[in-house]
């Protein structure tokens, strides 16, 4: 008996000792660690500058240009208003990014919590699904504006605005909802550091262990979705464009429908471009310092270009600036005599 009971106990061992073994490697939800932007370095205080003024810059010249289209009743159109939205949309997902990473610098500290990666993660996919929908949407608005002209105000309706807005926002709803409980029920890695600056789809998919291959197909498939869908609808209208704009036989014609295109064509080529390496490239294209890189670009600079690309190209914010600050110094005036 005692020697049965020896070998039962130490068949119990062996075996608790095997699954030790197995979970080794596995960890059950917890902090993470983020290695970051910053290294501990001369240039790291100089690098948290321009991000701290890129971040200040952006959410600034965002809020001026909900401001003008808001205020002036020039800016009252159908392109304008679904500007607004995309400057509100950068204002959003750059503050869920940027905020954490200054904090981290200070602080000296670069730590999150299960729970707050997880709310990091499903609030950026929202937005930013937010924004490629809406971008490719917009894409719509120019084709109506040049090919059908006469019809701009039926085709661009209030309702019309509303349902691009809607589908925007759906779009980026449904993005957030799908890949957020896939990705985060992953089974991730004792060391949860992560080598990055925010919790992203592809770094959190390489500090995951065991089997990811249907982990990695399924959200393959639906960033293919959120890219490709949005960015054929960016194709299909410039083609159209580029035919109606080729049929135009004077030259300032030409002009004005080239000018009227191209700060939305910058923008989508910007954000578009490093999404599509972020998300479309296999993972052997990838490096920890490239990921960062292009993350950084359209993440942290993008929702600055944003609102200058589109006033710097575009006579009537400029013009509705220059009405508002004369507008200003009016009231000032008169309120002095």
């Amino acid at each position: 008996l005692l020697t049965q009971s020896w070998a039962s106990s130490k068949s119990t061992g062996i075996t608790r000792l095997r699954y030790r073994h197995m979970d080794a490697n596995k960890t059950f939800p917890g902090d993470f660690t983020f290695v970051g932007l910053f290294t501990h370095n001369k240039a790291s205080g100089f690098l948290f500058s321009v991000i701290c003024a890129t971040f200040f810059m952006a959410m600034m010249a965002n809020g001026v240009m909900i401001a003008l289209i808001h205020i002036d009743p020039h800016l009252h159109t159908p392109m304008y208003f679904l500007l607004s939205h995309l400057s509100f949309i950068d204002m959003m997902y750059i503050s869920t990014i940027v905020p954490k990473i200054l904090i981290d610098y200070i602080v000296g500290k670069g730590t999150i919590s299960f729970a707050a990666c997880t709310a990091q993660y499903f609030l950026y996919m929202g937005f930013v699904g937010a924004e490629f929908f809406l971008l490719g949407l917009m894409a719509y608005d120019r084709f109506v504006a040049i090919c059908n002209p006469l019809r701009y105000s039926v085709l661009m309706s209030r309702r019309v605005c509303w349902l691009i807005l809607a589908s925007s926002w759906f779009g980026g709803a449904l993005d957030s909802f799908l890949l957020t409980p896939i990705t985060m029920s992953l089974p991730f890695c004792a060391s949860h550091k992560i080598n990055h600056f925010f919790c992203e789809a592809p770094t959190m998919l390489r500090l995951a262990c065991g089997d990811k291959a249907i982990y990695e197909m399924v959200m393959y498939i639906c960033c293919v979705v959120m890219l490709l869908v949005p960015f054929s609808v960016v194709i299909t209208s410039y083609v159209q464009i580029l035919v109606t704009v080729h049929q135009i036989k004077s030259e300032e014609g030409r002009k004005k429908a080239f000018a009227t295109c191209s700060s939305h064509v910058i923008v989508v080529t910007l954000f578009y471009g490093a999404a599509l390496y972020t998300y479309m490239l296999p993972q052997s294209y990838h490096t920890p310092l490239k990921d960062k890189i292009f993350s950084a670009f359209y993440t942290i600079l993008t929702p600055l270009l944003n609102p200058v690309i589109y006033s710097l190209r575009n006579r009537d914010v400029a013009g509705a600036l220059k009405r508002v600050i004369a507008k200003h110094r009016g009231a000032c005036n008169v309120e002095r005599k």
